[in-house]
């Protein structure tokens, strides 16, 4: 069965009636909330909450019963992060955020299969999210094996070779533009900004329109696991 656009908007409407909109310091716990979080405010919210975390600073997450039954009502994520699977990257404590506040997918290099493709068009359509972060890390062993490929034709067993294909041409054009020991970084830069990319310019009408509208941001950013610090590009 298809679901169509028009279902899946009804099915947004719907979700936003089921429970208690994300709280946090930012916006109030009303449910006519949800529409109102602008992409900026968003944004605003995740840098404030990097550097909590790059100053060891608490944020003050409730994780209390009362607020994981709220969230059994319905979600309310303010946004969505698609990042790497990397067990040192931890996209709630780096950004402060609590129970229910970020949808996430996840995936080696951070990539975007037709799973989390749909997963994306899923929390903006349905869920409201008025921002996509692309997160990409310092030290990504996909993308350095990515590198090996187009560098050294290495090759690797089973799914992992098939996951690190699409990294490949991020890996390319980082070579073009340097020659100074400094391709693992531009590397990794590079497939961020190849992932946004086709978030706002090759993807669905349903992450497409409210980009036109101003409803929805997509950026990306990179993050140093010595540091804690998130870069955004």
């Amino acid at each position: 069965m298809i679901i169509s656009r028009r279902a899946l908007m009804s099915a947004a409407t719907a979700a936003a009636g089921a429970g208690l909109v994300v709280t946090n310091r930012a916006w109030a716990a009303d449910p006519a909330q949800t529409s109102q979080v602008k992409p900026i405010e968003a944004l605003d919210r995740l840098k404030r909450g990097n550097i909590n975390f790059v100053n060891d600073r608490t944020n003050g997450q409730d994780m209390s019963r009362t607020r994981r039954l709220s969230l059994a009502e319905g979600q309310h994520p303010f946004a969505t992060l698609v990042g790497c699977s990397d067990s040192r990257v931890g996209p709630e404590q780096l950004f402060g955020a609590g129970l229910g506040e970020l949808f996430i997918v996840r995936s080696a290099g951070n990539n975007v299969d037709t799973a989390g493709m749909g997963s994306i068009e899923y929390s903006v359509a349905v869920l409201g999210v008025p921002l996509i972060v692309v997160l990409g890390h310092d030290k990504c062993g996909a993308v350095s094996a990515a590198i090996d490929v187009a560098t050294k034709d290495a090759r690797f067993p089973g799914s992992i070779g098939r996951m690190i294909e699409p990294i490949v041409p991020a890996v390319l054009a980082a070579q073009r533009s340097t020659s100074d020991g400094t391709l693992l970084a531009k590397s990794i830069d590079e497939n961020v900004r190849r992932v946004v990319e086709r978030l706002r310019k090759f993807s669905e009408l349903m992450l497409l329109d409210p980009q036109k509208t101003g409803a929805l941001m997509v950026v990306g950013a990179v993050y140093s696991l010595s540091t804690g610090e998130v870069r955004w590009l």
